[in-house]
């Protein structure tokens, strides 16, 4: 299980030979320094950097580039050594480049294992005038091995960065970077491709991708979106590299360029993988005529990946253009604002026809302004809205609504997908146009389906029960599509309905056969199920921590858990709520994950104790709520749950093949 970090977080590293993978979207140096147990850098022996990439059990790239691979084997490290920090920079010379990190994409930063398994991973945000940053630490502790995200940055640059460790003579040692940096420019590996220029939202179809061992970039690591990404390896789901060597001293270097020739960035133990297929091309546009969309037509080493990427880079499409609208309509406001102002501050002006002139014309200039903005908008609404209409049809069942025929072909699929498709997302200025809301899997932190009624757009649903129930019908929809999207055996849900409230909602879970056990009734019930799953928790970690994941107990269910929590806090005693807490907080990074159906409200006798829980989850609700923001320009998002249309016998039928699945694996 990967975990996600924020900045200050930690995470116990139970590997000592690892990778930490750098995707920036632009060319960046990646360096690293060795610190003793007080933090300071003991001189310039102890930084690994372009111009020296080897040091005892670290080795980092001998260029700039868009994506970086250092190895590091924590075990031959020297005893001095107890942190180690890798650093990112933008070039300073010769490059032509962004100047600051608030320009570009957010560098993500992942720790993964020799095998390609992520372990931990960090979306460096908050950047601005940074031109240097510490992306991670890895520090040493009571003799064990900690990842801790840090995201500090440097307005001055590697000598500012390098200065603040200690180090001597560090406007020297910057320089030595950039002048190493410089002369290896020329062959620094590209950027991914960039979106278009927002005055053409066109998406282009992208040109068919060159494998790493076909001398193209390494793929993209994933699309952003409301819940912070993770990146996706271009080896396959599980990010396994064969041929890779375990020794991190045996990484093979580029081979050297025949004369005015192109450098050849193979992996020798790469050489006859094939690329990916390429991607589909939109037919010929008349002539001043945007190309027609084309579901797939985003960067990816798959059709789903693809997908993936293209319906995030249509939410922020659509950020952006919201924004830009919004952002002109201020201006004409402001201004029109400012005209008044000054037409109404000369007395001379202020009565008769020459202040009525005055005032007439910023009105005008306000609407011919408001008017552009708006024509603008609806330009890339249209665009936008074809290109959903295209997609949509094409998504495959996690990604799909309901409704698509795709689920009336449904099969028990083999592996697990990418994401997961938990609604709808919309903004006022379109409210006719839907991008689905996508969450990668496995999930990384539990959901709350809000049950009360303070966040409700909709003022019909007055009574309480009814919301309840559409809360539970919500829950019900989302385990169902978590069920199906899950190769058989690797997913079971648990349910707690202490009152036994949620009978109807539940129906096609319990009577398709695909629970685990019954719902659980009363506090006995609720006390079983929480002591088997905390149980489960401490015994995965104690094996993932003692390096024994092998070895654990058998009957164990190893497949992810999910539990659904109905009308908390009824039948919970405080012992009760202390295990949930535990499992919204540790049972994630072990595949345990939490599906609560609760109004906030009637858990408020608990007062602040709970409050760490409500953070912990990812709020939904049951119906259209404008409670979703985006980190990049603060939009409030309505967020639509994806519910089964009524009368429809389509989540039945998936769930008779799950069941059936289930009993064969068996």
């Amino acid at each position: 299980m990967t975990a996600e970090l924020v900045r200050g977080q930690n995470h116990p590293l139970s590997q000592s030979r690892l990778e930490i993978r750098v995707s920036a979207g632009t060319p960046i140096v990646a360096s690293a320094t060795l610190s003793d147990e007080n933090g300071k850098a003991r001189g310039v022996e102890w930084v690994a950097h372009p111009g020296a990439s080897t040091l005892p059990g670290l080795e980092v790239s001998k260029q700039a580039a868009a994506d970086h691979r250092l190895a590091v084997d924590l075990d031959a490290m020297p005893e001095a050594v107890h942190r180690v920090n890798v650093l990112l920079a933008l070039p300073t010379e010769g490059g032509g480049g962004p100047v600051r990190f608030g320009t570009v994409a957010a560098p993500f930063v992942a720790v993964t294992a020799l095998d390609g398994t992520e372990v931990a991973s960090y979306t460096i945000t908050g950047l601005d005038a940074e031109s240097a940053v510490v992306a991670l630490e890895l520090y040493r502790r009571q003799g064990a091995w900690k990842v801790r995200a840090v995201g500090q940055g440097y307005a001055g640059g590697l000598a500012e960065l390098f200065a603040d460790q200690g180090l001597p003579e560090a406007h020297r040692l910057a320089g030595t970077i950039n002048e190493a940096v410089a002369q290896g420019l020329a062959r620094s590996v590209p950027a991914p491709p960039q979106r278009t220029a927002d005055g053409d939202r066109t998406r282009q179809a992208a040109a068919p991708a060159l494998g790493p061992d076909q001398g193209g970039p390494a793929a993209p690591q994933g699309a952003p979106g409301p819940v912070p990404p993770q990146p996706t390896s271009p080896y396959g789901p599980q990010g396994t590299q064969p041929g890779y060597p375990a020794d991190p001293s045996a990484v093979t270097q580029p081979t050297s360029p025949t004369a005015g020739g192109p450098v050849d960035y193979s992996h020798p133990g790469r050489q006859t993988g094939a690329p990916p297929p390429p991607p589909p091309t939109a037919p010929p546009a008349p002539p001043g005529q945007p190309a027609q969309p084309v579901a797939g037509d985003a960067t990816g080493w798959s059709m789903d990946e693809r997908l993936y990427n293209q319906v995030w880079g249509m939410f922020e499409d659509l950020a952006r253009t919201a924004a830009a609208y919004r952002s002109a309509v201020d201006f004409a406001d402001s201004r029109m604002e400012k005209e008044l102002d000054q037409a109404l501050s000369d007395p001379r002006s202020r009565i008769g026809g020459q202040g009525d002139a005055a005032r007439e014309a910023a009105r005008a200039k306000h609407v011919q302004l408001v008017d552009q903005a708006r024509a603008a908008l609806d330009r890339d609404l249209a665009q936008l809205t074809a290109e959903a209409e295209v997609v949509e049809p094409a998504l495959p069942p996690a990604y799909a609504r309901w409704d698509n025929p795709v689920w009336h072909g449904y099969r028990v699929p083999m592996e697990i997908p990418m994401a997961l498709r938990l609604g709808d997302l919309s903004l006022p200025e379109s409210e006719l146009l839907r991008i689905p809301m996508l969450v990668r899997l496995p999930l990384e932190r539990g959901l709350w389906i809000d049950s009360g009624r303070s966040g409700s757009l909709d003022d019909a649903f007055a009574d309480a029960h009814e919301l309840g129930s559409l809360a539970m019908d919500t829950a019900v929809a989302l385990a169902a599509r978590l069920l199906a999207v899950y190769p058989a055996g690797e997913f079971t849900v648990h349910v707690i309905d202490p009152a036994g409230s949620g009978a109807q909602a539940l129906a096609p879970l319990v009577q398709s056969g695909v629970l685990a056990t019954p719902p659980a009734l009363g506090a006995a019930g609720v006390a079983d199920v929480l002591t088997r799953l905390t149980q489960r928790v401490d015994l995965v970690q104690m094996a993932v921590r003692g390096g024994a994941a092998d070895s654990l107990p058998p009957g164990l269910d190893t497949a992810e858990q999910l539990l659904i929590v109905n009308d908390f806090p009824h039948g919970f005693d405080d012992r009760a709520v202390t295990q949930l807490r535990y499992l919204a907080d540790e049972g994630p990074a072990v595949g345990v994950h939490l599906m609560m159906v609760a109004d906030r409200e009637e858990a408020a006798g608990y007062g602040p104790l709970l409050d760490p829980l409500w953070r912990s989850l990812l709020r939904l609700t049951p119906l259209p709520d404008d409670h979703l923001a985006d980190p990049w320009v603060g939009h409030a998002w309505t967020y639509e749950p994806a519910l089964v249309p009524p009368g429809s016998q389509v989540l039945q039928q998936v769930l008779r093949q799950v069941a059936a699945a289930r009993a064969k694996y068996r």
